[in-house]
């Protein structure tokens, strides 16, 4: 899936979490949004340790803000709401 990401946006404008993580169940969640024509779009990690290694999920939705702030905290919002959809699911290539 994450392929399909990479060759849609191409990697422009996409960003590396720069914000601190929330933790949240057990999870990290990192937002990293994406600048993109003066708005953020909603983009994040969500990460876990499991068995002694780091998983990580990258996540980007079609949600954008003129406020980094609140792309931020929508990037939480929506972080947590995968978690509690999905919990540890999301780290399985399979799923």
């Amino acid at each position: 899936m994450a392929g399909f990401f990479s060759k849609l946006f191409g990697g422009k404008g996409a960003s590396e979490p720069t914000d601190d993580a929330v933790e949240y169940r057990g999870h990290h969640i990192r937002p990293a949004p994406i600048s993109s024509g003066g708005q953020f779009q909603v983009a994040g990690f969500i990460e876990k340790e499991i068995d002694g290694s780091v998983k990580s999920y990258r996540f980007i939705r079609v949600d954008k803000h003129s406020s980094r702030d609140d792309a931020v905290a929508l990037i939480i919002m929506k972080g947590q709401q995968i978690i509690d959809e999905q919990g540890d699911r999301i780290y399985d290539p399979a799923s």
